[in-house]
């Protein structure tokens, strides 16, 4: 095969796992609710690709007679529901010590922090990121302090007006707190947030930059690169991956530019793996606990999957799938302990249904498998079971 694409659908869960309950995420369920939510949601691409045919999904009330993709259920081997492990089980790693979660930073290293960038800073505590910005935003602007502030991922997040704290200052703040936060204090990723006053609004810019840890060993991307192909990283997984792997990295705005930019790519003629990530899902819907603005962006997903379909090439595969789930309708405001979704098309990709799977790792392992790459250190390939 020349070429595979994955879109991760951020947050896209299809159910709680077994375990959901030991993470207080009993009953979640994030594209259940997202439907309830919108009685007349229009997603007829993703159906007939065989989303509402996987099993246990939305209720089962969405199942259509004869799908034409390929669709599986699968559960998380990793220990935590965070961006970074849900991508890295995707790509073949497994997480099995969860990155550390706080409430928020110790003392001294906030105070050793301080020091480093040289002003104080203003928060440190778990919360939403549109809530402390209108809480604090004002204090932060009067003072030059940055917000800091974390959530239920292992997570270090500075958030800053760029007219008071300059955007490339905010991100050599964020990477003296990436080589600050090992160790003891490992932390998954530090996230920039920089923001924009509008007509008395604070508005998140799409500048948003994560500074993660590098995988713990060679990942899908590895292999692809190592293979001689080409490695596309679309949205934040040139982030996530911190640049392993990867051939090229691009950035995005939001879902649309993603989508845009994933076209784009297809239109190219080389060989290997496009990996795109498209974000809003979860940072504007599931973590704003927004069901209907997420139907939304469903919906302005499913319209684009022809286009994205009628740029692949003869001998291509293009699978949806997510990283964890973000019920809207689920208490708090983090990540949920889901099953994923994986759909998958392409003109060789026969319909069928894979059924329930024990690791997103079967993504990464079909992928290496059909371009030739070597397997990773989990997951077992589907690729003859969807292979006409």
């Amino acid at each position: 095969m020349k070429r595979v694409t994955i879109i991760v659908i951020d947050s896209l869960g299809v159910g709680a796992l077994p375990d959901a309950a030991d993470y207080g995420d009993a009953g979640a369920d994030t594209l259940l609710h997202i439907l309830e939510a919108s009685p007349g949601l229009q997603i007829p691409n993703l159906l007939s690709l065989g989303l509402g045919n996987i099993s246990g999904a939305a209720g089962g009330r969405h199942a259509v007679p004869a799908p034409r993709g390929a669709y599986a259920r699968l559960f998380e081997a990793s220990k935590g529901k965070d961006t970074i492990t849900g991508h890295w089980e995707i790509a073949g790693l497994l997480t099995e010590i969860p990155f550390k979660t706080r409430e928020r930073f110790p003392d001294e290293f906030m105070r050793a922090f301080e020091t480093r960038i040289g002003v104080g800073t203003l928060g440190n505590r778990a919360a939403s990121g549109t809530v402390i910005i209108e809480e604090l935003g004002p204090e932060h602007e009067r003072t030059g302090k940055p917000i800091v502030y974390t959530s239920a991922d292992s997570v270090f997040q500075i958030a800053a007006n760029t007219a008071v704290i300059p955007l490339e200052r905010l991100y050599e703040i964020c990477r003296a707190a990436r080589e600050m936060l090992m160790g003891d204090l490992l932390t998954g990723r530090v996230i920039a947030r920089p923001y924009v006053s509008e007509n008395g609004k604070r508005i998140r810019s799409s500048d948003r930059k994560d500074y993660a840890v590098s995988p713990g060993g060679p990942t899908l991307l590895d292999h692809v690169k190592e293979a001689g192909l080409s490695v596309c990283a679309i949205g934040k997984i040139g982030d996530i991956f911190n640049g392993r792997g990867i051939t090229e990295a691009i950035h995005t705005d939001d879902n649309a530019d993603g989508v845009d930019k994933t076209v784009l790519a297809l239109k190219r003629d080389f060989g290997g793996l496009i990996f795109t990530n498209l974000v809003d899902f979860d940072s504007k819907f599931g973590h704003r606990r927004d069901a209907r603005g997420y139907g939304g962006a469903l919906e302005a997903f499913d319209a684009r999957l022809p286009e994205l379909t009628a740029a692949m090439g003869e001998d291509e595969m293009l699978i949806l799938c997510a990283d964890h789930g973000n019920d809207p309708v689920h208490t708090g405001w983090d990540h949920t302990r889901e099953a994923v979704p994986a759909l998958l098309c392409g003109r060789g990709v026969k319909p069928v249904d894979l059924g329930t799977r024990s690791s997103f790792a079967d993504i990464g392992a079909t992928a290496a498998e059909a371009l030739g790459a070597a397997p990773c250190a989990i997951g077992k390939s589907f690729l003859a079971e969807i292979s006409k």
